[in-house]
């Protein structure tokens, strides 16, 4: 498990980006993340730990999802939260749901920020499917990680920019215009983008 505290030393040499977004620019390289927004969980010295909010898992719906756990109310979770996503490239087969603070999974949910919580159990897939889980939600099938500096690396390669994030963005903008509208709330016209950047 990647610990969110360091020492006053490390904390003074990196920034820590823990709630914030990672927005892929279009020279990184990996394809896995072209056009990719990350909400970042954790960031310290021992590595990062991150979710893609904007690519959609192509047919696959929290119904299915909730039938294959034998999840009660499976058949109507639909109703509450359908699109299922893909978070990253690392552990496909485990679920993530980061969500709206008004929901509290005890010692399995990290408060990232006051406005973001995130939860990896059965549990808050239950909640959902039932209509009792947290207002705003998104689900994704793995998660994006980092080892010790490799991020940092990778900003310093001009790989993302880093950009605030707010519910409206993560949860209330479709999916094929997150992309666009995170680097428009730091002011950038993603028509205007190369291959270099930086970080905002």
């Amino acid at each position: 498990m990647i610990k969110k505290h360091a020492t006053l030393k490390q904390a003074e040499d990196i920034p820590f980006l823990d709630g914030r977004l990672l927005v892929a620019l279009p020279g990184m390289g990996d394809p896995r993340f072209e056009h990719a927004v990350v909400f970042v969980c954790v960031h310290s010295p021992e590595g990062a730990m991150g979710l893609i909010i904007n690519k959609p898992a192509a047919e696959l719906k929290l119904s299915d999802l909730a039938e294959q756990l034998n999840l009660s109310d499976a058949e109507n979770a639909d109703r509450h939260l359908a699109q299922v996503h893909l978070g990253g490239p690392v552990e496909h087969g485990r679920g993530f749901v980061l969500h709206s603070p008004d929901y509290e999974g005890g010692a399995h949910t990290m408060n990232v920020s006051p406005e973001f919580g995130m939860t990896a159990t059965l549990d808050i897939l239950a909640d959902i499917a039932s209509g009792e889980g947290p207002a705003q939600a998104l689900l994704m099938l793995g998660y994006a990680g980092w080892g010790p500096g490799q991020l940092e690396a990778e900003l310093r390669d001009n790989a993302w920019l880093i950009c605030d994030a707010a519910p409206k963005l993560v949860f209330g903008t479709a999916d094929e215009d997150k992309w666009h509208a995170t680097l428009a709330s730091i002011g950038i016209d993603a028509r205007m983008l190369s291959g270099a950047g930086g970080s905002a």
